[in-house]
């Protein structure tokens, strides 16, 4: 967006917990110079076991600051202020704050957190359809599906929910496309308010109703907080947290939580 943009990030800590020195190493040499320790390890050198010691002692702080939100916040932030600055030939502060950020902890969460980040453009009247929508996931979602293909830089769908099921998004990807596409219709001015008897099935096996999904994807970031799933599990999260209560739970148990219905 022309003033701000929305990310979705997965963090994959057991991949992490899994890096070696070396792998550690390499990836923070992506981002910083390291140190001349680092630099002498990772082109091959021999260290002793004291010099090994040391860079392994640091090593774990880089290990923790890879997986970490706010320090990939801080760096991709960084890059982009002084993008800006160097275009607008400028210096001095570019971001008005700290960054916000929701926990998604379940599926309808993230389906609809993901679906919100994507039809941004479309609520900005930047774009007619999500195909056409400049620096979205989805936009690169569907070029590589026309080659039949998921984009490499991007989390893969990797189908419905079940066990032993790869690293990756819990839908199908021709699912989430048409949610997308159905979703961006619905927000169109020349639609308000009208729902589409053909809905996407996707919104069945999530159990959300069609009318608070289209509410969710103008609504979703304020109407949520800290923590963003069903009513259960924010109340799972809040007792793994050791917290009492969350402000937002009443929008997660009316907008995601399921519905008895009504014979």
């Amino acid at each position: 967006m022309s003033n701000h943009y929305h990310v979705v990030l997965f963090v994959n800590q057991q991949q992490a917990d899994g890096w070696d020195l070396l792998e550690v190493v390499s990836r923070w040499h992506r981002l910083c110079k390291g140190s001349a320790l680092s630099q002498r390890f990772y082109r091959g050198e021999s260290l002793d076991s004291a010099e090994l010691a040391r860079l392994s002692e640091v090593a774990k702080i880089w290990k923790t600051r890879l997986s970490d939100i706010s320090w990939f916040m801080r760096y991709l932030n960084e890059f982009i202020a002084r993008e800006s600055n160097r275009e607008d030939q400028c210096s001095g502060r570019f971001w008005e704050g700290r960054f916000k950020s929701q926990a998604l902890l379940d599926e309808k969460a993230l389906a609809a957190c993901m679906a919100y980040v994507d039809l941004n453009p479309i609520r900005a009247k930047m774009a007619e359809t999500p195909e056409t929508s400049d620096h979205t996931s989805i936009k690169q979602r569907i070029l590589s599906a026309k080659q039949a293909q998921q984009p490499t830089t991007l989390l893969p769908f990797v189908g419905n929910p079940k066990e032993a099921m790869p690293t990756g998004l819990p839908f199908r990807l021709e699912d989430y496309i048409e949610l997308v596409d159905w979703s961006g219709r619905c927000l169109r001015e020349d639609k308000r308010g009208a729902i589409n008897e053909k809905l996407p099935p996707i919104l069945d096996r999530l159990q959300i109703d069609p009318k608070q999904w289209t509410y969710l994807n103008r609504n979703f970031e304020s109407r949520f907080k800290s923590l963003v799933g069903t009513g259960h599990s924010v109340r799972t999260a809040c007792e793994q947290l050791g917290k009492r209560w969350v402000h937002g739970i009443r929008q997660c148990e009316r907008l995601l939580s399921p519905h008895p219905a009504i014979p």
